[in-house]
C-alpha cells in the first residue's frame, strides 16, 4: 500500500534533492547555521512536501497552487546554491550538478502543473 504521490517522479526527485541539500549544507560555515544552511534545507524540503500536500486535494486549481509553491521553492534553492557558490561553500562542479537537478525538476513540475485541469 502507498500514497499516489509516491509514484510521481517530481515527488521522488524532490525528495532526492532535499536529501542532497541537507548533506551539502553540512559543509557550510557554522556562521551560516541559522541563515543560508537553514534556508536551503527548508526550501529544498518544501518541494516534496508541497507536492504531496497538493496531491490529496480534489480541486485542480488548489493542486496547481501547491505545485506553484514547489516551483517557487526550487527557485529559492537555486538562489541558495548561487549564494553558497559565491561564499565558497560550493565547488563549481557541485554547483552545476545541483543547478541542473533544479532546472530539470522545475521544468518537470511546470509541465505536470500545466496538465492539471483548472
Amino acid at each position: 500500500m502507498k500514497f499516489k504521490f509516491e509514484d510521481l517522479i517530481i515527488w521522488q526527485k524532490g525528495m532526492d534533492l532535499g536529501e542532497n541539500m541537507n548533506i551539502l549544507a553540512r559543509d557550510f560555515s557554522k556562521v551560516e547555521k541559522y541563515n543560508l544552511t537553514a534556508q536551503l534545507k527548508r526550501a529544498s524540503d518544501s518541494i516534496a512536501l508541497n507536492i504531496s500536500e497538493g496531491s490529496i486535494l480534489q480541486s485542480g486549481p488548489e493542486y496547481r497552487k501547491f505545485l506553484g509553491y514547489s516551483i517557487r521553492s526550487i527557485a529559492e534553492v537555486v538562489t541558495c546554491l548561487h549564494k553558497a557558490r559565491r561564499r565558497n561553500y560550493l565547488k563549481d562542479g557541485d554547483f552545476f550538478k545541483y543547478y541542473k537537478d533544479c532546472f530539470d525538476l522545475m521544468n518537470m513540475t511546470i509541465a505536470f502543473r500545466n496538465k492539471i485541469n483548472n
